[in-house]
């Protein structure tokens, strides 16, 4: 690669500039030096793109789902190819480790694979008529256009995630990429074009939320959202569609609690609760975000704990380190004010708590994994997603406080909770209010399972037969013969 490549956006099968003229900067985040540029794209660009997959849809929905389904195998085998360049695509463009890399990019394989093995399964229902002479049948069809915004965690896992089910059964689709991560979403394009996927089928725009993701979202042209990213986000888009009533499938942030009770395994829930905190440099909506420990085993775990943190190793992420930098400098700067200000409300630094750039990476995004016990459950960084390599450490009487505390959130996407008393496992199983609950187990995620939140965050749901209901709609039929 050159000092500085620019990449094109994709629209009707054609590679394009924009209409603006104008292009972005893309940083590495450990250097935060900037090493590509992306179009700035305006709204006549989002309704270029719109325009194309509208026209692409009623002939791509008019393929049976197996000749869709042909175009994803495809599509994974030029991905399997192309393995090596996207996985150092990833680490230059988000700064997650080489070997968090090459498990996204068969992560992305995994659920275009599960979307493409679903096309035999697809189907409807028939009713019992009330009347002789009559059929009443239940099929499900496809919205039609597709917006699909993608954070910047994982940006060629959550395109696979989306536009495997959006196209395998039947919609076509607009991809708005995160500002900072546009470059994997332009060569998984060029991929695009390479197994001959039909012009508009698959669309990308780039540039911000306000000058892309807005007019996406609002047009009368998008029948269909599919978003991850933050509560917040959320909510925009949410009021953004509610006059056109697209659908929506909105996975949002949350606040896992990890919760650990005095019968279990202590060894085995410390290194999880590492895992499940600094994975991705905790860039995960369903890490682990507090550890909520029985005060009787709290010195015992958090000890074992910091025996795990301070293993952990940050370096230039192509040299395969345990844990790279933050994506963005802004959610370095959050992450870094979060820390400060629960210190200076009383909270003990048990683990890390600064910057740490590895030499000759001094400006890049970096903060050191971070650990922090905390009796106030009213700082920010109890309350607010860190979304970061710090983990607050609080200590409880009991489950019946662990659920409460975890229920009295407005949000609930997903929980970890450790105790080998199958009473107190059932117990959770029933009264947490989140979408997903890990117990005696660490982070972990299947493509058949079904990744939703509760309250805050979110609407419908990603995977699994469950997530592709979100890009189906039903239409009934009363046959009389």
């Amino acid at each position: 690669m050159t000092a500085i490549d620019r990449f094109r956006c994709f629209i009707d099968g054609r590679w394009t500039e924009g209409s603006s003229g104008e292009w972005m900067e893309v940083l590495d985040p450990a250097s935060n030096r900037p090493w590509a540029e992306v179009p700035a794209c305006s709204t006549a660009d989002c309704e270029e793109a719109l325009d194309a997959a509208t026209r692409a849809q009623p002939a791509w929905q008019a393929l049976t789902p197996m000749q869709r389904a042909e175009y994803l195998e495809a599509l994974n085998a030029k991905l399997e190819e192309n393995r090596e360049h996207f996985a150092r695509l990833l680490v230059r463009e988000q700064g997650k480790t080489l070997r968090e890399a090459h498990g996204e990019v068969t992560d992305t394989i995994g659920y275009m694979r599960y979307a493409a093995q679903s096309a035999r399964w697809l189907r409807g229902d028939i009713w019992p008529a009330d009347a002789p002479g009559e059929r009443l049948m239940t099929f499900k069809v496809p919205y039609g256009v597709c917006v699909a915004i993608c954070a910047y965690n994982y940006p060629l896992a959550l395109i696979g995630r989306k536009l495997g089910p959006a196209l395998v059964t039947g919609n076509t689709v607009v991809l708005k990429p995160h500002e900072a991560t546009p470059v994997t979403a332009a060569e998984f394009c060029r991929l695009v074009e390479e197994v001959g996927i039909p012009a508009g089928v698959v669309n990308m725009v780039t540039g911000d939320g306000a000058s892309v993701g807005a007019p996406l979202v609002a047009s009368s042209k998008t029948r269909v959202i599919t978003l991850t990213g933050s509560i917040a986000a959320g909510q925009r888009v949410a009021r953004l569609a509610a006059d056109n009533l697209a659908g929506l499938c909105l996975e949002l942030g949350g606040k896992a609690p990890f919760i650990v009770l005095a019968d279990a395994d202590i060894d085995k829930a410390a290194e999880a609760a590492a895992i499940a905190r600094f994975a991705n440099s905790g860039q995960v909506c369903i890490c682990n975000e507090t550890v909520m420990v029985e005060a009787s085993v709290a010195d015992q775990f958090t000890a074992k704990l910091l025996e795990k943190v301070n293993t952990i190793r940050t370096g230039n992420p192509m040299d395969n380190p345990d844990m790279g930098p933050l994506a963005t400098r802004a959610a370095r700067d959050r992450v870094q004010h979060l820390v400060e200000s629960a210190v200076a409300a009383g909270a003990e630094l048990l683990a890390g708590g600064k910057q740490g750039a590895p030499e000759g990476l001094e400006d890049g995004n970096w903060f050191q994994p971070t650990v922090l016990a905390c009796g106030d459950a009213s700082l920010p960084l109890i309350r607010e997603e860190i979304f970061g390599p710090v983990l607050p450490i609080m200590r409880i009487d009991d489950a019946e406080q662990a659920i409460a505390l975890a229920n009295a959130r407005n949000d609930g996407l997903s929980a970890y909770v450790w105790t080998r008393d199958s009473s107190r496992i059932n117990l959770f199983i029933d009264r947490l209010e989140t979408g997903t609950v890990f117990v005696n187990k660490g982070i972990s995620g299947s493509f058949h399972g079904y990744h939703n939140g509760h309250k805050r965050s979110g609407i419908g749901g990603e995977d699994g037969p469950y997530g592709l209901e979100n890009y189906l709609q039903k239409r009934t039929v009363y046959l009389g013969y």
